[in-house]
């Protein structure tokens, strides 16, 4: 097992951070890939994938012994979905549809050992690299590390960010900009002015609160763009994305030189 700084002291420390999405390929091939590739986080899609655990686990698994943070976006909010994402080995949760600060402290309760949270305990399993441990210290270890990261992509959401910002326990704020635009009547109008006002707004609300704020990334313009916008939690692209990006090239290039 690779150690470091977790990656919760590290981006509430201030530091940009940057990993990818597992869409397609919940491998632990693509998962060690990605980790050894520099990944800061590999974040699996359980919301619109259909993955199930015995899929995730072994990926999840994977993640972390090469040294990434293991992420999973669960299918909705529920104490089931989350227990079961930190018990399977992930250490960061993305949360979607997240509209209010009462949902938010919810989820946070869940996701946190007592006395911050609910969260029943289970030990010696993924969630510990499968290994013996003092049930109080790893208790405290896992509320120390467990990123809780929310969704702001409805106009509700929008309306309440300042009182989801402030909720204890929520660490990122993450912006799911084709579901916000649509919430807002404004579809994929990424250069509206009231989208961008939105992505300011969101910014302001983390930044008063210490929480950062997430966003998805295309390349490095876009990324410099993003955090020169106050962004400092990015991924870059998914699994399908980034195979599909680099086979179309190369044969494209492929193509050419042979033409």
């Amino acid at each position: 097992m690779v150690r470091r700084r977790s990656l919760r002291a590290r981006v509430l420390g201030g530091e940009t951070v940057v990993g990818t999405f597992l869409l397609a390929f919940p491998s632990v091939a693509v998962a060690r890939a990605a980790a050894g590739a520099g990944a800061d986080f590999v974040l699996i899609d359980g919301e619109h994938t259909g993955f199930g655990w015995e899929t995730m686990t072994p990926v999840l698994t994977a993640t972390r012994a090469g040294g990434s943070t293991p992420f999973v976006r669960v299918p909705s909010a529920s104490r089931e979905n989350i227990a079961l994402a930190l018990d399977m080995g992930a250490v960061g949760l993305m949360i979607p549809m997240v509209g209010t600060a009462d949902e938010a402290a919810a989820i946070a309760s869940w996701a946190h050992y007592p006395p911050q949270g609910i969260r029943g305990t289970m030990f010696g399993l993924a969630a510990h690299d499968f290994g013996e441990v003092e049930p109080v210290a790893a208790m405290k270890k896992s509320n120390s590390e467990t990123i809780v990261m929310v969704q702001i992509e409805t106009a509700e959401a929008l309306e309440n960010v300042e009182e989801i910002a402030a909720v204890p326990g929520v660490d990122i704020l993450w912006v799911g900009h084709f579901d916000l635009t649509t919430s807002m009547g404004i579809p994929t109008q990424f250069e509206n002015p009231l989208y961008l006002a939105a992505l300011d707004r969101i910014v302001a609300a983390g930044r008063a609160n210490g929480k950062p704020v997430g966003f998805l990334t295309s390349g490095p313009e876009d990324a410099r763009s993003l955090v020169e916008r106050g962004f400092t939690v990015l991924a870059y692209g998914s699994d399908l994305g980034i195979y599909r990006q680099a086979l179309h090239s190369g044969l494209a290039g492929i193509a050419d030189a042979l033409s």
